[in-house]
């Protein structure tokens, strides 16, 4: 069978685990047509893909990163939900459990939308459905709170301190309390929530589910939760995702990358491993400087490019450098 795998050793906290990843493209004898599976070993042990993050740190920094700023809400849930799932592995389940439930809920108001399904098992479903996510809007709250701190001073710096950055958690299902026969509209200002607890979070999600029961029925879909959430990037005050240019997006973008690598390091103790592919290419002189500078506190990062000019000479010097010739990597000479 096609086979494929990596193998690292990671030292974490003074201790060294052995890390193996498998893919294997089966063959249904069948039909003949390949399915990827991929296997996941930990000191030879294997394990979920979800529990690797609790052995293996990594902030990956690719130029198709700008999407999280400009892109659809799905890929700043992704961006946290990635980070998140990495520094916490309760969320990292919860995560999962809730899109086992959302979609098990899903096929249910499907059914009640055809008349094919009782109103007491979609009750089961929401209360199941509410408990994880109030874990997960209590924990993006919190990291998003705390990523906003050190994104500001990083994006003030990187923008020799002519613009402020506010990162502003904008949930699909709003926990804060809003007078009665209020209109749900865009939230225009951030929302603290890191005051509400998760138990006013859970009772407020059931009621909002109660709530907006018989829309769901008739669309057939959850229409309040998690899995909707967003969250505006803002730069003095202007929504990076629909009116930031280029420029300002891009330095957003580097702001919000460096503030995680410090963000995990609080969160769990260690550096992660720094990834940067041909991210310099997107970056200007000065940007590129200052990537350079912020990351050679990071205790190990690996970067590639086609050109190594695109690194200053301090930082080379103290870098060790590979290269790719023929598909062989091999250190470089001179």
């Amino acid at each position: 069978m096609p086979f494929a795998r990596l193998v690292a050793e990671v030292e974490s906290q003074e201790r060294i685990q052995r890390i193996e990843i498998r893919i294997v493209i089966e063959r249904n004898s069948h039909s003949g047509e390949g399915r990827v599976r991929k296997e996941v070993l930990v000191n030879g042990i294997k394990r979920r893909m979800r529990e690797l993050a609790s052995s293996f740190n990594a902030v990956l920094f690719l130029p198709q990163d700008m999407q999280i700023i400009e892109g659809a809400p799905g890929n700043r849930r992704r961006f946290l939900d990635s980070s998140l799932a990495q520094a916490d592995s309760t969320y990292a389940a919860a995560l999962s459990e809730y899109q086992k439930v959302l979609a098990q809920r899903n096929a249910l108001l499907k059914k009640s939308q055809e008349g094919r399904s009782s109103l007491d098992q979609l009750s089961f479903w929401d209360e199941q459905l509410s408990d994880l996510a109030a874990s997960l809007i209590r924990g993006r709250a919190l990291a998003l709170r705390e990523l906003d701190q050190l994104a500001a001073p990083l994006y003030l710096e990187l923008t020799r301190k002519k613009e402020t950055l506010r990162l502003d958690y904008q949930p699909s299902y709003d926990p804060s309390q809003q007078p009665d026969g209020q209109l749900g509209l865009p939230i225009e200002a951030g929302l603290d929530l890191t005051g509400i607890s998760r138990e006013e979070i859970r009772k407020g999600m059931l009621e909002a589910l109660a709530r907006y029961r018989n829309d769901e029925i008739a669309r057939g879909v959850t229409l309040h939760g998690p899995h909707r959430d967003d969250f505006c990037p803002r730069s003095n005050g202007i929504d990076l995702r629909l009116y930031g240019s280029r420029g300002q997006n891009r330095t957003a973008m580097l702001a919000l990358k460096l503030a995680e690598i410090e963000w995990l390091k609080q969160r769990s103790g260690d550096w992660p491993i720094l990834l940067l592919d041909e991210v310099l290419a997107e970056l200007d002189i000065d940007r590129r400087e200052d990537m350079l500078s912020h990351i050679s506190s990071v205790t190990q990062s690996i970067l590639t490019a086609a050109d190594l000019s695109m690194f200053t000479e301090p930082f080379q010097q103290h870098a060790t450098i590979w290269q790719i010739d023929g598909g062989t990597i091999a250190p470089r000479v001179g």
